[in-house]
């Protein structure tokens, strides 16, 4: 059988599965004016037929009421509008979240630009040194920068999650169970978020997306490209903004930048607990049981009863992770090696920081501050700059 073209694949898999849950989507009374659902499809009508007679947005309003609204007052057509927004808010989350458990589908996670084409044109080209020599000179970064617009509260967040899953397995009654539960959730927050809210709804991807992918990418090429010996160059960098970007807002402090940066650990050491927690399941052996259990402990104070103190150090949780290591090797034929390596490449990758958090500074602040440095070398009759330093032009600074 022959592979539909990806147009069809998204019609097929995206398009139509959207107007089937939006149609159940739109049946659910969320509010007192339960027939909402049904006159934003009228309401999109009229729109498009307005438009197309280049009528004004008043004009098509004017007309919709009049034909489908029997009487209402402008407060109840107001409120109208806003309940036809949120909606489509809603509608927007749903079509991400087909997309998102379609993306496998729709495009060809194994086709040309992947990890697994990569290594197969480099067999057949026999470049596999060329590769690795690349491979330690390279690195990616990604930056997660902040923008209001971007941003679901952490609740949404969640139910996006738990969507894109149902959506996965065409589980009917939960995926109605996750709208209804997305059209009785706010999606605006009573307060504008501040920059440790924009920085904290950031960091769920981190912990959500990256975390898992990052180690994924990085250990497929050392299992099968370096043949299981590690990579000597961070492949993958994470840089953060929120909370470091006072060009960008205002409003960032240093106890902020402070509060994130400590959210960062905190979110990362979660993340290395969750894991250790899971690998206890399994790592069952003598001589390393005790050993894991003790570090399960350590990250759980660290993460749970902390107040900006850890019970463990990196070099620590890297030292008896290995030693675990070497005892699967040495006494228990390598069982589990293959997840426990995967877990300390994540280490080496994100450390106890997650992602570099990025300090940046309006100009005009930069330059206050050098002033202020000239100006004590100046008065401290120092020779590092000379005395009309301020009058030189530009190129002579």
């Amino acid at each position: 059988m022959y592979t539909l073209p990806k147009i069809e694949r998204f019609n097929q898999d995206v398009l139509s599965k959207y107007h089937i849950y939006n149609s159940v989507f739109i049946t659910l009374p969320f509010d007192s004016i339960d027939n909402t659902g049904v006159l934003l499809p009228l309401f999109t009508e009229t729109c498009e037929t307005g438009f197309k007679k280049q009528e004004t947005p008043k004009e098509i309003f004017d007309f919709f009421s009049n034909k489908f609204l029997n009487n209402a007052s402008e407060t109840e057509k107001i409120d109208l509008m806003f309940r036809f927004i949120q909606y489509i808010e809603r509608q927007i989350v749903l079509f991400d979240a087909i997309e998102d458990a379609a993306f496998p589908e729709v495009n060809n996670m194994e086709g040309r630009g992947s990890l697994r084409d990569i290594k197969e044109r480099t067999d057949a080209k026999e470049k596999d040194e060329e590769l690795i020599e690349f491979l330690e000179n390279f690195n990616v970064r990604t930056v997660l920068t902040a923008h209001p617009t971007q941003f679901y509260p952490g609740p949404v967040l969640g139910i996006i999650n738990d969507l894109t899953a149902a959506i996965r397995l065409n589980d009917l009654f939960k995926i109605k169970q996750l709208l209804a539960q997305l059209g009785k959730t706010p999606f605006i927050q009573n307060e504008k978020p501040n920059p440790y809210d924009e920085a904290v709804s950031l960091i769920w991807y981190l912990e959500n997306v990256f975390y898992e992918t990052s180690g994924e990418i990085v250990h497929y090429l050392q299992k099968n490209i370096l043949n299981g010996n590690a990579i000597q160059n961070q492949l993958i960098k994470l840089g953060f903004w929120p909370g470091g970007d006072r060009d960008g807002n205002p409003f960032v402090t240093t106890e902020i930048t402070l509060k994130v940066a400590d959210r960062l650990r905190t979110s990362i050491l979660k993340c290395y607990y969750v894991e250790m927690r899971n690998l206890k399941r399994k790592l069952t052996f003598s001589g390393v049981d005790t050993l894991v259990a003790e570090l399960e402990h350590k990250l759980y104070r660290s993460v749970f009863y902390s107040k900006g103190e850890i019970y463990i150090t990196l070099d620590e949780l890297l030292t008896q992770l290995n030693k675990i290591r070497d005892i699967i090797i040495e006494k228990h034929q390598s069982l589990y090696l293959d997840e426990l390596e995967a877990f300390l490449l994540k280490i080496n990758l994100f450390g106890f920081h997650f992602a570099t958090l990025d300090i940046r500074q309006n100009s005009k602040i930069h330059n206050i501050v050098f002033k202020d440095v000239v100006d004590y070398y100046l008065n401290s009759k120092s020779n590092v700059f000379p005395k009309n330093y301020f009058e030189l032009t530009e190129d002579q600074k």
